[in-house]
């Protein structure tokens, strides 16, 4: 059976529609806001800072909201839906748990960030300021490389449903999908994305509640807690799951399910530590609520896979047996399982037609959010780490920015070639997901101590990611190849092969680093006039007197827990301009003073605090979402009564309504002032246009008399 054997329920038109009107809809949009931006605000996309760092000044709630919107993929409505169907009630959670707890521990690289090295536009910046060039070619690498494949999950995983659930041409979406979006990207820099993210969490948000409330109350077919009980029974003695307890849906006792949650804990570690976008959000946001924004995303991103899961993948499997299900009187293909469609196949059987166009709205909106902040990520990567960094360290601001629109071109079209390769090989979103912590899972764990443990050294932060990828792939292909009989395309992605390379690599990455560290524990230490002077910058080090020594004691106590780590001696150290903007003043203000002045870093005492709140949140979160009530639940061999699942839906649908107030009400209260300030701006300018109308008609009947 084909992946759109059933499935295609629209013409072609409906997904070219969707694709480029909606796309050139948002490209206008963002045209519209940033000129707002630029004429009535102190902000100006036309200067560096502001496009790839948003001037730093973003408040938490709009932070929170981009957060959510740039982790939720396709992946989370297709995969976490796919899950569900596959392993029961636990793959929602499982889903949820995972990849809140990547954005939760990220916080702890927010507030360093804003405390060690406030000057930075990206993470291999960091690193290069700490352990040389080598490093910094070791991270850029990886964080690319992790670029390409999350833009790979988001595009292609888009592209294959999209294709089938209209017909139309997988390769045209695949190139469409993100040039339509680095067009309004290019308008706007990093702050547009943010509103934009905005924009897409709101028709997200209202997309999820059609959905939940047609599957909760309204549909003829399920309509309510009760029937959807009866009809996931019903459909867990027609079509047990493999290793579930008495093969249940309604069980966490899922062996297979609990594999996956292993494999997708190493590869958030991957998807979030070394995507430069996340690292973007936490040098946009404001030192003083870092922690706040990303504390209220990681609660808000958790309520979208598990309200949305639970809903549509469950209920695929509630209504399998229904004659309103698109492949009755089959179940879905492991194809179309393996490409994502549960969901979409739940969407045709409660709604028509019309679930078809608003499932193909939804991931529409998922994808081009999550790609806008890919695309401005590598922009960033190729302007300040290749660029700036080893082609033009003199280059001003506007032509970074220039470089920078020419960065996002590339990687629009570089990642729509990839997807097309991807495709003609038969890889789908799931195998992507499955295995991508096998491929950069081993630099994801060393990027974090970089920031996170002072005493890192410099041969443990360019050796481990490496050794970390051959452990990952060594295990991984072995695996495969004696449990499968031979190394596919299929049998590499299964994910008990996968998790084998998946626990080598982000683990060997791990414990390579420490035990480098301890055995090699020397850092790159060079004083070369130029490099001090720019790795001050991004420390947020004060420039010392030309008459004291860059190694002076002195100098090393203004450093507090930032170590001097430079390029090696004799390695032809970049030439850096460390104040290249200043030279040439933009008029604006707030711009200027970012660019030309050294960033100071955050208070000690407010770094120490915003911390302590990660690490108990952290703490928090993993007792008892990830070890004590899964674990429980596991262990227990508990099949859900009628009682205890009709709460886990009141949950999982309140959970729903309190990520909606974070990231759709929130933004609003806490940007009043601003809002307020575009308004009066807007007003005066419409009052002058009608009182130069109105002068000019006066002089006019003046002349006529």
């Amino acid at each position: 059976m084909s992946t759109t054997s059933g499935i295609q329920v629209l013409p072609a038109g409906a997904g070219y529609g969707i694709v480029i009107g909606i796309g050139g809809f948002f490209a206008a949009l963002m045209l519209g806001i940033t000129y707002l931006q630029n004429r009535y605000t102190a902000y100006s996309t036309g200067q560096a800072e502001e496009f790839s760092t948003a001037s730093r000044s973003v408040k938490p709630g709009l932070i929170a909201a981009g957060i959510v919107s740039s982790w939720t993929w396709s992946a989370t409505l297709l995969t976490s839906s796919t899950f569900a169907y596959s392993y029961g009630i636990c793959g929602p959670m499982w889903y949820g748990a995972m990849g809140t707890f990547q954005i939760l521990l990220f916080a702890l690289i927010a507030i360093k960030i804003k405390g060690n090295a406030p000057g930075a536009h990206t993470f291999p910046e960091i690193v290069m300021a700490r352990h040389g060039r080598v490093a910094h070619a070791t991270y850029l690498f990886n964080g690319l490389a992790t670029n390409m494949l999350v833009g790979a999950c988001l595009v292609l995983g888009g592209s294959q449903v999209v294709s089938a659930l209209s017909g139309m041409n997988v390769y045209a979406a695949c190139f469409l999908i993100p040039l339509v979006v680095a067009a309004y990207v290019i308008a706007g820099g990093l702050r547009s994305t943010f509103i934009a993210d905005y924009t897409h969490t709101v028709i997200l948000f209202i997309a999820i509640f059609v959905f939940g409330f047609t599957v909760y109350s309204t549909s003829e077919v399920i309509g309510s807690p009760s029937k959807f009980y009866d009809l996931l029974v019903e459909a867990s003695e027609k079509m047990p799951i493999a290793k579930n307890y008495e093969g249940s849906y309604l069980t966490f006792k899922s062996v297979n399910g609990l594999v996956f949650a292993i494999d997708l804990l190493v590869a958030g570690f991957s998807t979030v530590w070394l995507d430069q976008a996340y690292w973007q959000r936490a040098i946009a946001s404001r030192p003083e609520s870092s922690i706040r924004a990303y504390l209220l995303g990681g609660i808000a991103w958790y309520g979208i896979p598990f309200g949305f899961a639970t809903a549509m993948g469950l209920g695929c499997a509630a209504l399998t047996n229904t004659k309103s299900f698109p492949t009755h009187p089959n179940p879905l293909s492991e194809a179309q399982n393996g490409a994502g469609l549960s969901s979409p196949a739940t969407a045709i059987a409660l709604l028509g037609k019309g679930g078809a166009v608003l499932m193909l709205l939804l991931l529409f909106m998922a994808v081009t959010s999550s790609t806008s902040a890919e695309l401005i990520a590598v922009s960033s990567l190729l302007t300040f780490d290749i660029y700036k960094t080893y082609l033009r360290p003199s280059a001003t601001s506007r032509e970074l920015v220039k470089i920078s629109h020419y960065g996002i071109v590339l990687y629009a079209v570089v990642l729509a070639v990839f997807c097309c390769i991807l495709n003609v090989v038969n890889v789908n979103l799931t195998w992507l997901l499955t295995v991508l912590g096998v491929i950069v899972g081993g630099a994801s764990v060393p990027v974090g101590l970089v920031l996170l443990w002072g005493r890192m050294s410099t041969i443990a932060t360019i050796a481990s990611p490496w050794i970390g990828l051959s452990f990952g792939l060594i295990a991984w292909f072995v695996t495969t190849s004696k449990r499968s009989g031979s190394i596919t395309v299929l049998s590499s992605g299964d994910a008990t092969n996968a998790v084998a390379g998946n626990i080598a690599s982000w683990a060997g990455g791990a414990i390579v680093a420490t035990v480098l560290t301890l055995i090699f524990p020397k850092k790159l230490s060079v004083d070369h006039p130029e490099y001090v002077a720019r790795n001050n910058r991004i420390n947020g080090v004060t420039p010392f007197p030309q008459k004291k020594s860059e190694g002076s004691p002195n100098a090393e106590s203004l450093q507090g827990e930032v170590s001097h780590a430079f390029v090696e001696k004799g390695q032809g150290a970049p030439r850096s301009a460390p104040e290249p903007e200043a030279a040439v003043p933009t008029g604006n203000d707030v711009v200027d003073s970012l660019e030309a002045k050294q960033i100071e870093p955050m208070d000690p005492i407010l770094v120490k605090r915003g911390e302590r709140i990660a690490i108990i949140a952290n703490a928090i979160f993993l007792a008892v979402a990830i070890l004590l009530v899964p674990f429980t639940l596991f262990g227990t061999h508990y099949i859900y009564s009628k009682q205890f699942f009709t709460g886990w839906i009141v949950v999982s649908f309140i959970w729903v309504w309190t990520s909606m107030i974070i990231c759709v009400i929130y933004p609003v209260v806490e940007s009043a002032g601003s809002l307020k300030d575009i308004g009066a701006g807007m007003w005066r300018d419409l009052r002058s246009l009608i009182g130069m109308k109105g002068r000019e008609k006066k002089q006019a009947a003046e002349r006529d008399v």
